[in-house]
């Protein structure tokens, strides 16, 4: 099975031996570690858990609660809670840190520590290495019985989280109101069938259908909201004749929409039309990672501002962000940053500018995703096991484009008249992952195949 330690936390599959799964002693350990490593670090001595709805969440809080109490942590924990929820609440709360216990989009057998700073912002490549450190050396004491940390519970913490999205001036709760939507939400039974349905009433929105949101862990379908994973609610969006449908992953940061007709929306382009929204009412630059569509590029184009990349990753999305003084950025998998709440993507701050924009247009979901240009994404991995010099490869590739734009910061992103292709090396797999886009599907596999055919022959 599959065990992965890496700068923002640990992650793997439940069960089988330590060091080889993601098991008791190996999430005691990095939790143990990353409470010591706050304490080394001065910053304040409590720490924000929360989990997602997998069926191993509530073992592994209460491992992560022990080990963070034993070395004199103050915990709060939030239980069932939103990736974004626990982001906001280590700022709000004043917390040195936070550990969100999900695996993303994994499937049920997987879970994860994702590991927060204290400005609720996954910590940076270089206290990841601090981390890792002290877990591999071990080098700390747990403390004695009358220097326990203390442990409280707080279980009320996304009506906060919410209400911090209705007082944004971009959303517009009257507005979502008189607009009457009917919506299905797909919440792949974990999390989201809690916040989503919350926030949509908190909305206004009184016609809400209710898809996978009982939050057993129990994964009705892939968890990853892709087209081929969301055929039950796009079916029910059509047959029921509803405005909208809306899917979350089981940690509710990545969103995805379905329109009217059944339709995806795409991924990609959740951040096209917030983005296009945000831009539209406030000046400020825009911020996404290397793999997310060019349409991105041209929605700053449109509103006069500067479109700026940034290495594939939050942590890395949200240092550019800060850098450019972006108002709005994001990753192309349904990601959307809204600095104005906080540097975190959040499923719940996207549904709610998204339903204004959609109330303000007076457009179906189908006519405002007809506005923006139909760029097609192909995505690939090519095998590489015992093969070494992986960057001298690469470099050897970006050679042969001298005459197009290309981008190293992460990988090799090559630029063309009409598309791109952005090459980068796995940290945990011998593959190299190739992502194309271009204005046609075909045009995308042709100058993938191209560039993948290059390499192999430099290889």
């Amino acid at each position: 099975m599959t065990l992965i330690k890496s700068i923002s936390g640990i992650r793997g599959t439940i069960g089988g031996r330590p060091g080889q799964c993601l098991t008791p002693m190996d999430i005691v350990s990095i939790s143990g570690a990353f409470g010591m490593w706050l304490r080394n670090s001065g910053a304040a001595k409590k720490v924000i858990v929360g989990r997602d709805a997998r069926i191993s969440g509530e073992m592994v809080n209460q491992l992560v609660v022990g080990a963070l109490l034993s070395v004199g942590i103050e915990v709060v924990d939030l239980g069932l809670a939103t990736t974004p929820s626990v982001e906001m609440a280590v700022t709000d709360l004043k917390a040195g840190g936070g550990i969100i216990i999900t695996a993303s989009h994994n499937p049920k057998n997987w879970n994860a520590l994702k590991l927060l700073n204290a400005k609720g912002e996954f910590i940076s490549d270089q206290d990841g290495k601090d981390l890792l450190h002290l877990v591999e050396k071990q080098d700390f004491n747990y403390n004695d019985v009358d220097d326990l940390g203390k442990y409280s519970k707080k279980d009320d913490y996304l009506e906060t989280h919410i209400q911090h999205i209705l007082n944004l001036p971009l959303v517009d709760k009257i507005l979502i109101e008189e607009a009457d939507f009917s919506i299905a939400v797909d919440a792949v039974s974990s999390v989201g069938g809690i916040a989503i349905p919350q926030l949509l009433k908190a909305l206004g929105v009184k016609q809400v259908t209710e898809i996978n949101c009982c939050p057993d862990g129990n994964f009705a379908h892939n968890p990853e909201p892709l087209p081929e994973n969301i055929v039950e609610i796009s079916e029910c969006v059509k047959n029921e004749k509803l405005d909208l449908g809306i899917v979350v992953d089981p940690d509710v940061d990545r969103l995805a929409l379905v329109c009217e007709n059944g339709q995806a929306f795409g991924e990609e382009y959740t951040l096209v039309s917030v983005a296009d929204y945000v831009l539209q009412n406030t000046k400020g630059s825009l911020v996404a990672n290397l793999s997310s569509t060019m349409a991105l590029r041209e929605i700053a184009k449109k509103h006069g501002v500067e479109f700026y990349e940034s290495a594939v990753g939050e942590v890395n999305v949200v240092r550019e962000m800060k850098n450019h003084l972006a108002v709005i950025g994001g990753e192309g998998n349904g990601g959307v940053i809204y600095p104005e709440l906080h540097n975190g993507r959040d499923a719940l701050v996207g549904v709610a500018l998204f339903l204004t924009y959609l109330a303000k247009s007076k457009l179906t979901c189908s006519e405002l995703r007809a506005g923006y240009p139909d760029y097609k994404i192909v995505k690939q991995k090519l095998e590489l096991e015992g093969v070494s010099n992986l960057d001298g490869i690469m470099d050897q590739v970006r050679r042969k484009f001298i005459d197009y734009p290309c981008n190293t910061i992460d990988g090799l992103k090559i630029s063309f008249p009409e598309g791109w292709v952005h090459l980068r090396k796995s940290n945990t797999e011998p593959i190299i992952r190739i992502y194309s886009e271009a204005t046609t599907e075909e045009y995308a596999r042709n100058l993938m195949d191209y560039v993948k055919q290059l390499m192999k022959n430099t290889i």
